[in-house]
Formats: structure tokens, C-alpha cells, sequence
């Protein structure tokens, strides 16, 4: 009797088997995997709520800061540094951000799902470094419309040192040469006295109008070319409304075509609310002192996502100061009332803010010290509380710099002008 083999079907069996439960599993976990960074990546994120494991949805915040490398601290608790973008569960927290040598900075910020919340922070030294950009004896400094020129006057020196001078900020290095000017003369006083003029800036920047009346017993006008010296300075006495009139014009041409930009609803509700004081430097932003008491009515509907509305006030209270931030349709109080302020259109006259170059904050000048304040009203940080003659402050076109009148309260020396580091 032929004996028969054992067959080895079922061995080949189970090795299938095996070879399509790995199989299987290689597909299991690469679609998990999938899933996952796919929720991961949409802001997902695995926790336990009350014991019990959850899957919630997040939102994400974007750090930044001037300088780079600042500590964060999320709700008090050190979380990550600047640059970085992190996931935080939706709610309100308070952010702050800090480096040696540097003030802190703090906000409220509201985080939603699904959304990207940008935090860029500007930094402020401690202790800013200082130094002197200008010849001794200087007064009544004034910036052109750009706020790129300084026109002020020298009093101290001889006939011909004396007179009207211009810095332009754009233009200059650093470090000034011992005893080498920084500045172009405009005009000296061995034709008049314009080391004791009134100067006003052509719209235009081009022109100065220098009013002077210490040498006749009526006023004299002269215009004078601001790029370089007036060797025989242009008496425009007798022309002299025809001038005023053409820069109001241009003045009024200027802020006219900037309401037209405005959406009508804005517009209107600007022409009867606000007292506008000055645009942003990008022109997005409308500062203003309400000159009414009402509520303002959300014109952009429905909101842009990724926006911090915790700081935004749309009741004006009269004579309140306010931030008009035209693109985003948010409205900050930056200050309650405030009687004495002026617009960028009044000739000669110190103003307690002043935009910041880079449209996201402002200075303000008040208490013998000067501050920095976003444009939503937070983080009013003082930048210098050193010494500095009445309100003339004024911002570096890049903001690596302020600019200010100053003894360092030494009576026997003269004014002069000097830069605030800040970088």
C-alpha cells in the first residue's frame, strides 16, 4: 500500500494570512498617520478634558518680535520665544514678551479655531544710548509734510552761523565728525534776522516760509529753497496770500481726495463725528478726536477673520482721541479727553502724538517723558523720560531713531538736537 505525503496547504494558508494582516496594517497606519497630520495640520489636537480623552479643534498663533528671540509668556507661564507659531485651544489669554534689556510687552489677544492670530511685538530699550546730531543753539524745530526734514534755527554763533538750517534724515551718516555740521544752511541773519523767524514747511516740502520782524517793525516774508543756500532770500511780502492760498488749497486738495477714498457710509460718518487730526503715514489709519459723542456702526460686514477685536471701542465719547483703522474696520480709544491738540494743517504748533513710521504705533508727548502706544491704546511704553525741551520729539524715518530738543538740563549750554536709540 502506496503511503500519501502530508499536504502543506494549510501552512501556506496561514503565511497568506500573515502576509495580508501585515499588509493591512502597513495600510492602516499610513491612512492613521495621514488622518493624522492632516488634523494635526488643520489645528487639531488630542487631549484629556475632565479625565476623558478629547479631539478639539485649535487656532494658531504667530509670534514675532523687534529684536528676534524674546521669551513668551502665555498667561504667565514661560511657553515658547518669538519667531514661532503655536497652537492654543480657542479663548482669551494674556501674552507677554520679554528680553533682558528690554521693557516688556503685553497684550490680550482672543484665540478662535481654525483661525491665524498675528502678534508682532516692538521691543523698547531700557536704556536707549543718546547722541548729539546738530551744532549748539538750537530752536523751535518744525518737520516737513514727509516727516523726513527738520527746519530749525540757530541763535548762538556768529551773524553768519546764525540763521535757518535744515537736517534731513534720509540722507545723513553716523557718527557726525567733532565739530562738522550735520545740517544745511538755508539763510544766515546778515540779511535779517532769521535766527528769531517763523518758519512753515510748503506742502510740498520743497519750500520754507521764514517770518521774521526783529530787524523792521513790520513782519518780513521770505520763501527759501530748502535744498540748499539762499544767498539772496526771496521777499514775498507783498505776494504773500497768494502763497498761503495755493498750499492751503493743496492742503484741502490732499484731504479731499483722501475722504474720497473712503467708503460713503465711512465718509459720512467721519464729516459728522470726527476731528481728524492726521493720517497714518500708509494712509490707512485716520486719527481723531471725536467731535461728537455717538456709536459707531460696523460698516465691514461680516468681520475679517484673524483680527484682536478685545481692544476695539465703536462708542466715541467727545473730545475722546481714537484710532480709525480703515482696511480692518476696527476703532481704538488711544485717550480720554484732551482739550488743547492740534491737527497736521495748524502752522507751528507742538503736538502731543505724532505718527510712528511704521503705522502700527504712535508717540506721545506728556508728562515730561515720552511714550510709545499701538494704535489700539495697549502697551504705552515710556521710550525716554531723560530731559527734553517743550514737545519737540520726532520720529527717524525707518524708527530706528527719536529725535529731540535738549540741554540734558545744563543751563549754560544751548540746545541742541539729539537722537533716542531705540534699536
Amino acid at each position: 500500500m502506496v503511503q500519501e505525503k502530508p499536504t502543506d496547504q494549510p501552512i501556506q494558508k496561514s503565511s497568506v494570512r500573515k502576509q495580508l494582516l501585515i499588509s493591512a496594517s502597513i495600510i492602516s497606519f499610513l491612512v492613521l498617520s495621514t488622518l493624522a497630520a492632516v488634523l494635526y495640520g488643520s489645528g487639531y489636537r488630542f487631549g484629556f478634558q475632565k479625565g476623558e480623552p478629547k479631539l478639539s479643534k485649535t487656532g494658531l498663533l504667530h509670534l514675532t518680535s523687534t529684536p528676534t528671540g524674546a521669551e513668551v509668556y502665555i498667561d504667565g507661564h514661560l511657553t515658547t520665544a518669538t519667531n514661532n507659531t503655536i497652537n492654543l485651544t480657542p479663548g482669551k489669554y494674556t501674552i507677554k514678551i520679554s528680553k533682558d534689556g528690554y521693557s516688556d510687552w503685553q497684550k490680550d489677544v482672543e484665540i478662535q479655531k481654525e483661525v491665524v492670530l498675528s502678534v508682532d511685538a516692538l521691543l523698547l530699550p531700557k536704556l536707549p544710548s543718546l547722541q548729539s546730531i546738530s551744532t549748539f543753539g538750537v530752536k523751535s524745530v518744525v518737520a516737513d509734510p514727509s516727516g523726513t526734514k527738520l527746519a530749525f534755527k540757530i541763535a548762538s554763533n556768529s551773524a553768519r552761523r546764525n540763521g535757518v538750517y535744515v537736517f534731513d534724515m534720509t540722507t545723513r551718516s553716523f557718527p557726525v565728525l567733532a565739530g562738522q555740521s550735520s545740517s544745511t544752511q538755508l539763510v544766515d541773519d546778515t540779511t535779517d534776522f532769521f535766527s528769531k523767524a517763523t518758519l512753515s514747511w510748503s506742502p510740498d516740502g520743497k519750500q520754507i516760509l521764514a517770518s521774521t520782524s526783529g530787524a523792521f517793525s513790520t513782519p518780513t516774508y521770505y520763501l527759501l529753497n530748502a535744498d540748499g543756500f539762499n544767498s539772496t532770500p526771496s521777499d514775498v511780502t507783498a505776494t504773500l496770500p497768494s502763497i498761503t492760498d495755493a498750499w492751503q488749497t493743496q492742503r484741502l486738495d490732499k484731504e479731499t481726495a483722501r475722504l474720497k477714498g473712503l467708503k460713503p457710509a465711512i465718509s459720512e460718518f467721519a464729516h459728522k463725528n470726527f476731528r481728524i487730526l492726521s493720517w497714518s503715514p500708509d494712509d490707512n489709519k485716520i486719527f481723531y478726536q471725536a467731535s461728537a459723542s455717538s456709536q459707531m456702526p460696523v460698516f465691514l460686514k461680516p468681520r475679517r477673520i484673524g483680527n484682536n477685536l478685545l481692544y476695539e471701542r465703536r462708542d466715541l465719547k467727545k473730545g475722546a482721541i481714537y484710532v480709525y483703522d480703515i482696511k480692518e474696520d476696527i476703532n481704538t480709544r488711544i485717550v480720554d479727553v484732551i482739550d488743547q491738540i492740534c491737527t497736521d494743517g495748524e502752522e507751528n504748533c507742538a503736538k502731543p502724538f505724532i505718527w510712528f513710521p511704521d503705522s502700527e504705533h504712535l508717540i506721545y508727548v506728556h508728562e515730561k517723558k515720552i511714550d510709545l502706544v499701538e494704535v489700539d491704546g495697549s502697551n504705552m511704553t515710556t521710550s525716554y523720560a531723560g530731559p527734553f525741551i517743550d514737545r519737540y520729539v520726532f520720529p527717524w524715518p525707518d524708527g530706528s531713531k527719536l529725535v529731540i530738543l535738549t540741554n540734558l538740563n545744563s543751563p549754560s549750554v544751548s540746545p541742541t538736537l539729539y537722537t533716542i536709540g531705540l534699536k
